[in-house]
């Protein structure tokens, strides 16, 4: 229902009072408004935050400019004829579409009447808090019939303020005569404005009745008109009955729900509170924690660095020593080289006939002995080997896990070993075999294979007697060398990696003759020099140029010390193994003897006692036959 206050025409002094006062009072408001005095209160809207011109209550209770409401975007409406209706600010004044609507102020979800905006209860409160906070900010109020002259006093009725002269005609006037005119300082004094409610349809006519049928307060003309048959009382006599109701739902049911409401509040609050000091103090830690994370990192990083520049100084210490070798021998070999050519060159027979043996000897030394390694055995190391692994786990630091790690699993010659017999002893006719091990700078074990191996294995007594070896990438980071020579005699084992000598070798110490020692070492090896190494190749048939006998034993007489005629040893015993082989072989011997010699007297003794038994058979049956 729309209440209108002033619809109603007023007649004064031949003039007439409608609808356009009360829209110069609502500019002066606006222009209260727009001056920055009106600070915000419930006669302000929250929508347009001016203060309310129509103001509307939704079903959630908040309170709305008409206008305001109308210009609010639709949540929903209701289909007609199987399509949705397009609703905008012509969609929500209708009359006849039905739309839900958003609060502005709780988001709640709430329907419009089919009627449209107008069709909304008035905020009755909302016009008196606007007409007391318009007389508590103004200093002065005009009147709104004359505008001319101070307003002193109010008509509840007429809701008009009027100057003292427009008063006095204002109760002169036979249709306002009977209105209720209070002074603004006692409306001031009160901080509340008491005025009746009057109806929207019959201008001037006070809603005094309740239609209890309706649901709704009505004017004495609405109930003669409209509510003939309804039972219609007078709104001071049901005023207890709903009050009551209402009084009931608050005091019952909802103020218990605020206590509540304020307590869970509270203690919503207080765990905000607490949050915010828990999140602040967690801050400080995290901070201090990013803070000390930080400082090992720099230091992580600073330990990278250092050990990068390590592999460098490394590689490049080893590329230098690559690089030296190389120029030696190629200053020997070009020395040389130049050398023979100018004494064939420049030289006459005699110089070259007296020259000619230094001259072979050194060329053959460089020959067999010299530094030649093949350019693709050269090491190229550019660096490529070595990388960075972000993703690694690199342990702690100062009590912080760290990731990342430098990765330079490069192949260190001087870290790589062999292992294996073949690389001492070897036997003609007989393939001899060894292992190399290459192994990284910090001594780990290289998991990959590639490397560039050269083995070169040359007798040292007999010219150009070279021995092919066979290296087998074995993919783990150990190659498989294996070699056949064919002549016996003393060699030389050269074993380079990345065109460096191998540094260490280890065989099992029996392989030398020595005793093992007592005490595990794994391996249980022993070092050797390093390459080139010192190979003894066994002759294939071993010459004897003693005596030969049929056992140390015999030819000894027995003695316990005795030792073979001939210099020939058993391969893989010791020599006093041997002496306790052929001690314990005369002691079998003698055992074998004495049984041989008991067995022979006892088929000795079964004989007799044979024959005697046929002996006393024969007399036994001599005697029965007499």
């Amino acid at each position: 229902m729309q209440i209108d206050m002033i619809n109603a025409t007023v007649l004064f002094c031949g003039e007439e009072f409608t609808h356009e006062t009360m829209k110069k009072s609502e500019m002066k408001q606006t222009s209260i408004q727009s001056n920055g005095r009106v600070s915000k209160s419930r006669a302000v809207c929250s929508v347009c935050s001016r203060m309310f011109r129509e103001p509307k209550l939704l079903p959630c209770l908040h309170t709305f400019c008409a206008d305001c409401i109308r210009q609010i975007e639709p949540f929903s409406a209701p289909k007609v004829d199987g399509k949705s209706t397009p609703l905008g600010a012509e969609g929500l004044a209708g009359d006849r579409n039905s739309v839900t609507v958003l609060c502005p102020e709780c988001d709640s979800e709430v329907d419009l009447p089919s009627s449209g905006v107008d069709s909304l209860t008035t905020d009755h409160l909302a016009l008196d808090e606007v007409f007391m906070e318009t007389l508590l900010i103004e200093s002065s109020v005009s009147c709104d019939l004359c505008s001319d002259g101070e307003a002193g006093q109010r008509c509840e009725v007429c809701s008009v303020n009027l100057c003292k002269f427009c008063s006095q005609a204002h109760r002169r006037q036979k249709r306002t005569s009977s209105h209720s005119i209070h002074s603004l300082e006692d409306l001031k004094a009160q901080g509340h404005l008491s005025r009746p409610v009057l109806c929207s349809v019959h201008a001037g006519q006070e809603l005094r009745l309740f239609c209890e049928p309706c649901d709704l307060p009505v004017c004495r003309e609405c109930a003669a008109a409209f509510h003939r048959e309804h039972r219609c009382r007078p709104t001071h006599d049901v005023i207890n009955h709903h009050g009551d109701r209402i009084r009931a739902l608050v005091s019952g049911s909802l103020r218990p729900r605020l206590g509540r409401l304020e307590e869970a509040l509270r203690r919503v609050d207080t765990s905000q509170g607490a949050l915010q000091r828990h999140a602040k103090m967690l801050a400080s830690e995290i901070r201090a924690f990013a803070q000390g994370y930080a400082t090992a990192v720099e230091a992580h990083c600073s330990s990278l660095l250092r050990a990068l520049e390590d592999l460098r100084l490394q590689r490049s210490n080893q590329l230098h020593l690559q690089r030296a070798q190389l120029l030696q021998s190629l200053a020997d070999t070009g020395g040389a080289v130049d050398f023979a050519e100018r004494l064939l060159t420049c030289g006459s027979e005699a110089e070259i006939l007296d020259a000619k043996g230094v001259t072979v000897r050194r060329l053959i030394t460089l020959l067999e002995s010299g530094y030649d390694p093949q350019p693709d055995t050269v090491a190229h190391d550019d660096g490529s080997g070595i990388c960075f692994l972000p993703q690694r786990c690199a342990g702690q630091v100062e009590g912080f896990p760290m990731v990342g790690v430098l990765h330079a699993k490069t192949t260190d010659p001087s870290k790589c070993v062999v292992q294996g017999e073949g690389v001492q002893q070897g036997a003609e006719g007989q393939r001899g075999e060894f292992t190399l091990i290459c192994k990284d700078s910090a001594g780990e074990l290289m998991g990959t294979g590639g490397d560039a191996v050269l083995v070169s294995v040359v007798h040292t007594e007999q010219k150009d007697c070279r021995v092919d070896a066979t290296v087998v990438d074995n993919g783990d980071g150990s190659y498989a060398v294996s070699y056949l020579p064919e002549v016996s005699g003393s060699y030389s084992v050269w074993v380079c990696v990345k065109a460096q000598h191998v540094k260490v070798a280890y065989v099992h110490p029996s392989a030398r003759g020595d005793e093992v020692p007592a005490v595990d070492v794994t391996p249980a090896v022993l070092p050797l020099q390093g390459s080139p190494f010192s190979l003894t190749v066994r002759p294939k048939f071993r010459r004897h140029h003693g005596i030969f006998h049929c056992c140390s034993f015999c030819s000894s007489k027995g003695a316990k010390e005795a030792q073979c005629g001939c210099p020939g040893t058993m391969p893989g015993i010791s020599p006093n193994r041997e002496r306790e082989l052929e001690f314990d072989l005369m002691i079998c011997c003698i055992l074998l003897n004495i049984s041989l010699h008991i067995l022979f007297v006892l088929c000795v003794c079964v004989c007799v006692c044979v024959c005697a038994c046929v002996c006393v058979c024969a007399c036994v049956c001599v005697c029965v036959c007499v």
